[in-house]
């Protein structure tokens, strides 16, 4: 019977592993097929507090690993197959039935990219679902968004602060998104849309970095090359909650919804992070929502004794 089990290993769930472990929880951290989360496949974070420098994305994450093991957080790796709430809480690892008194549930979303062969070596290096993140590496330099709602709408607008030029890359010849937002990155003259048009390929320089994209026209069936330093796919997420919709609360996108707090629907099981905030998505408030959802954690603890 474990006091607290942690699912996830992002800066959320090492952030609550830290806690919890402060608390004397010896909680169980388990890794699933993404360990460290997308901040693994960050090369460098200028913009987590306490690096000036910035900082290596796998680097920060095994600094906080470290911090958490020191404190006594136990970590296994296993990817969560099903989950039956109740007194306790049984989850289904790796085909094995665990029981824990509280649950913390910081699994994250994954990002959604096209689909090509060999994408995803290439995140990190010139490809990235992240403009708040990676956008003020590539100052006056050209790059696209791939996407037509509300998410590429507001990266492209984000990311004319640094890029010399964006090319919003979208399959159709209107946006689908909210008028207001299509028509503030229509109107941007750095936003150069590119209609009826799909990315096939992507160009690689010497040093194996984004140097331009292969695009097909879905019209006419043409197809072209855009120069360019990084793609950014806003084509949505897709939260890692499928052991846990049976049971929990989610809303139309499958996030799971925090009932006050970090808590869901079901007593002694908390959300962390970007498994229920689709919104900000950034390490640092995942880490808050981390730090929040132990200390409500530790809290139901003492008060179910």
């Amino acid at each position: 019977m474990e006091n607290v089990i942690i699912v996830g290993t992002g800066c959320a769930g090492l952030t609550a592993a830290i806690y919890t472990g402060r608390a004397n929880l010896s909680p169980l951290v388990l890794e699933g097929r993404l360990p460290g989360g997308q901040l693994t496949t960050t090369t460098a974070v200028e913009n987590f507090p306490g690096f000036p420098d910035g900082v290596d994305g796998p680097d920060l994450i095994q600094r906080m690993h470290q911090q958490a093991e020191k404190f006594g957080a136990r970590f296994q790796y296993g990817v969560v197959e099903a989950f039956e709430p109740g007194t306790p809480h049984r989850l289904k690892v790796d085909g094995a039935w665990m029981e824990t008194k509280s649950l913390i549930i910081a699994s994250g979303a994954s990002p959604r990219y096209i689909g090509i062969e060999g994408e995803q070596a290439l995140i990190g290096h010139g490809l990235t679902s992240c403009a708040t993140c990676d956008g003020a590496f590539y100052r006056n330099v050209p790059v696209c968004v791939v996407g037509g709602g509300d998410s590429a709408c507001e990266e492209a607008t984000f990311l004319t602060r640094f890029a010399s030029e964006v090319y919003l890359i979208h399959r159709r010849d209107t946006l689908r998104a909210s008028k207001i937002m299509a028509d503030r990155a229509l109107a941007n003259p750095k936003i150069k849309p590119v209609w009826n048009s799909a990315v096939t390929g992507y160009i690689t320089d010497e040093a194996g970095e984004v140097s331009g994209v292969h695009l097909k026209n879905l019209k006419d069936g043409t197809t072209s090359e855009l120069a360019l330093k990084c793609v950014f796919v806003a084509i949505g997420h897709e939260p890692n909650t499928a052991p846990f919709r049976n049971s929990l609360t989610t809303d139309s996108n499958g996030y799971l919804v925090q009932a006050g707090g970090t808590r869901t629907n079901v007593p002694g099981v908390f959300a962390a992070g970007d498994v229920a905030d689709h919104v900000y998505r950034q390490a640092i408030t995942a880490a808050g929502q981390g730090c929040a959802a132990a200390i409500e954690a530790e809290r139901w603890l003492a008060d179910s004794e």
